[in-house]
C-alpha cells in the first residue's frame, strides 16, 4: 500500500491541531501511585497485557493468571510471575535492554480499563518465586515492577468492540494449528496440533 507522504502527521503541532484539547477530567485522573482503588482494580483482574520495547522492536504479551496473581505490595510495586510460557522471552529481553512497561488490566464483564507505566526488574529471589507457588510449582522469574503512574481508561474501545458480548464472538476463524502450519511453512501439522493443544495447555499451565 502505497502512503501519500503529504498527509503524514509528523509533528506535534500538527497532531494537536487536529483534535480537541483533553478534558479536565482527563489529564486529572493521572496519578503517580496505586491508590487503594487501582490496587482493588488489581486484585480483581485476571488478565493485563504487557508492553515493553527493546533493540528488536516492540511486544505486547498476554498475562493470565487467577484474580489477585499480580501482588501490589505498595503503593509503587507489583510483583507479577512470569507463568510458563513458549520460551521465546519476548518482553523479558525487551525489559533487559529497556525496562520501561505499560500494563493494561481487565476484568471479565468491565468495560473500563486500569493502565499502569513504570519500569520492570527481572528477580529470581527464591523468597518472591514461593509467593507464586501453584501445586508445587514455582514461577522461574518474577517481575518487579515500580510504578511511575496510573490510570483508570474509559470504556469507550471495549464498548465499541462488544468484547462481553457472546453473540458479537465468531468461530469463523482458522484454528491455531491452521496458522501454525501456514506461518511455518507445514513443519507444524495442524490437525495433529489442533488435537493435542488442549490437553497441552492442562498439563502446562504451571
Amino acid at each position: 500500500m502505497d502512503i501519500d507522504t503529504a498527509t503524514l502527521v509528523t509533528t506535534t503541532e500538527q497532531l494537536t491541531g487536529l483534535y480537541a484539547s483533553p478534558s479536565e477530567r482527563a489529564k486529572l485522573k493521572q496519578i503517580d501511585h496505586l491508590d487503594v482503588h487501582c490496587r482493588a482494580f488489581i486484585a480483581a483482574s485476571p488478565f493485563f497485557a504487557l508492553s515493553t520495547c527493546g533493540k528488536s522492536g516492540a511486544d505486547c504479551s498476554p498475562r493470565g493468571d487467577s484474580s489477585g496473581s499480580v501482588l501490589a505490595v505498595d503503593e509503587h510495586t507489583l510483583l507479577i510471575a512470569d507463568r510458563r510460557g513458549n520460551n521465546r522471552l519476548d518482553s523479558l529481553r525487551n525489559i533487559l535492554d529497556n525496562p520501561s512497561v505499560g500494563l493494561l488490566f481487565l476484568i471479565p464483564g468491565r468495560n473500563e480499563t486500569l493502565r499502569v507505566n513504570g519500569r520492570a526488574q527481572i528477580s529470581r529471589d527464591p523468597a518472591l518465586l514461593a509467593r507464586f507457588e501453584v501445586a508445587g510449582k514455582l514461577p522461574v522469574t518474577v517481575l518487579v515492577v515500580r510504578v511511575d503512574e496510573a490510570f483508570i481508561h474509559c470504556a469507550r474501545a471495549l464498548v465499541r468492540g462488544g468484547l462481553w458480548e457472546t453473540r458479537a464472538q465468531t468461530p469463523a476463524v482458522p484454528s491455531i494449528g491452521t496458522m501454525l502450519a501456514a506461518h511455518t511453512q507445514g513443519k507444524v501439522d495442524a490437525q495433529a496440533y489442533d488435537e493435542q493443544v488442549a490437553a497441552h495447555l492442562k498439563d502446562t499451565l504451571y
